[in-house]
C-alpha cells in the first residue's frame, strides 16, 4: 500500500508552554519541557499504527499522541535523549523506504497579527475549546494556519523560543494546523517571524508543498 509522508519534523527541545499544552491533551505518556520530539503525519490514516509500533519497539521513545482519522494519521513521540528520537525517526523512514526530503512541504494559508484585541473578542476565544492560556483584552493576537497540520507544532515551538509570548491554542490535526499566541506588539511580531522561518526551514528539505484548498 502506498503511504504518503505528509509531516515529519524533529523538535530538539520542547519549550515549557508547548510541552505543557501537549501534556494537557496527551492520551499517552506526558512530555516535559526539554524533551526531544518527533511529529509524524501520514496518509492514509490507518498506516500510523504500523509506524507507531515500529518506533516503540525499536527505541525507548514514549508516545504522547496518536490520532487516526480516515484521511490522515498523526503521532507524537518524545524522549529526553535526542538520539533515541532521531533513531525512531530513522526507523520510520526506513519502513517507508524514503528520506526526509520526501516529506510534504508546508504552506502558510494564513498568518495575521490583530492588535489591541477587544474584550468581547478575547472572551469569545477564551470560551471556545481552548487548552492553553487565556488571551487578555488589549494584547496582540497572532494567528497562523499551516498545511499539513502537524507542522504547526514546530512553528509554535520556534515562536516560543524566539519571543516572550503566551500560547493560547494549537491544533495540529485535520486539514490545517492552527496556532494562536498572545503578547505585546514587538513580541508577537518576533514570534510570527520565527514561525515563518520555521516553515521555511522545513521546505528546504521537502518536496513541493501541496496547494491549499
Amino acid at each position: 500500500m502506498n503511504i504518503e509522508l505528509r509531516t515529519f519534523v524533529f523538535i530538539d527541545a520542547l519549550q515549557p508552554q508547548l510541552a505543557s499544552y501537549l501534556a494537557t491533551s496527551s492520551q499517552g505518556f506526558l512530555p516535559i519541557p526539554g524533551d526531544a520530539c518527533l511529529w509524524v503525519e501520514v496518509a492514509p490514516g490507518m498506516a500510523v499504527h504500523r509506524l507507531s509500533d515500529l518506533a516503540l519497539k525499536s527505541t525507548n521513545v514514549r508516545m504522547g499522541q496518536q490520532v487516526v482519522e480516515r484521511s490522515f494519521g498523526s503521532m507524537e513521540i518524545h524522549y529526553r535523549n535526542q538520539s533515541e528520537v532521531r533513531a525512531a525517526g530513522d526507523a520510520i523512514l526506513g519502513q517507508l523506504g524514503t528520506g526526509v526530503e520526501q516529506r510534504m512541504g508546508c504552506t502558510i494559508p494564513w498568518l495575521e497579527i490583530i492588535r489591541s484585541i477587544t474584550p468581547d473578542h478575547a472572551t469569545l476565544i477564551n470560551r471556545q475549546q481552548r487548552q492553553g492560556s487565556m488571551i487578555l483584552p488589549g494584547k496582540c493576537l497572532f494567528i497562523m494556519e499551516t498545511q499539513p497540520a502537524g507542522y504547526v507544532v514546530h512553528a509554535a515551538n520556534e515562536a516560543e523560543k524566539a519571543a516572550h509570548v503566551t500560547l493560547v491554542d494549537v491544533k495540529p490535526f485535520g486539514n490545517f494546523g492552527r496556532l494562536t499566541m498572545m503578547g505585546n506588539d514587538a513580541e508577537v511580531e518576533q514570534a510570527a517571524e520565527a514561525a515563518r522561518r520555521a516553515v521555511e526551514s522545513i521546505n528546504q528539505r521537502a518536496r513541493p508543498p501541496a496547494q491549499t484548498d
